[in-house]
């Protein structure tokens, strides 16, 4: 499968009292990581809500297992963890700076129309979308 990956450098603003990554900033660096893989995929998500579709997040889950402190750069790895055409979930790994393994994610996400949030087919409404995404869960991690 396609693993994408994207560096980002740990802002003050990111952490806590505790001097660590707040948690929910997690989230942010895995949808950064999201595009980066749609991206990697050779489309862009600002030409699907062009035209009139968004893709919400449907259910988002988050497991932490190290902390992540100001200054240091994470690696979050993304991929296609399931996709059957309508919906798509998306894996995530977040590696701190030291290399350790800091927090693993799932993302479940259906496409929908802007004007009446109803669903859409993926392959259907986005068939070069749909074959990439096909794709990138047969390749080799």
């Amino acid at each position: 499968m396609l693993v994408s990956t994207t560096e980002i450098d740990v802002r003050y603003a990111e952490t806590d009292q505790m001097g660590v990554v707040y948690h929910a900033n997690y989230l942010i660096w895995m949808e950064i990581g999201r595009t980066k893989l749609i991206e990697d995929l050779g489309f862009k998500y600002a030409d699907m809500e062009k035209e009139g579709i968004l893709a919400p997040v449907i259910d988002i889950q988050a497991s932490y297992k190290k902390a992540v402190r100001f200054g240091e750069k994470v690696t979050v790895k993304t991929w296609i963890e399931e996709y059957d055409g309508f919906r798509v979930s998306y894996g995530y790994e977040i590696i701190n700076g030291s290399g350790d393994l800091a927090a693993t994610g799932v993302s479940k996400h259906v496409c929908v129309r802007k004007d009446s949030f109803r669903p859409i087919a993926i392959k259907k409404m986005f068939p070069d979308w749909h074959n990439a995404y096909e794709n990138a869960k047969k390749r080799d991690k």
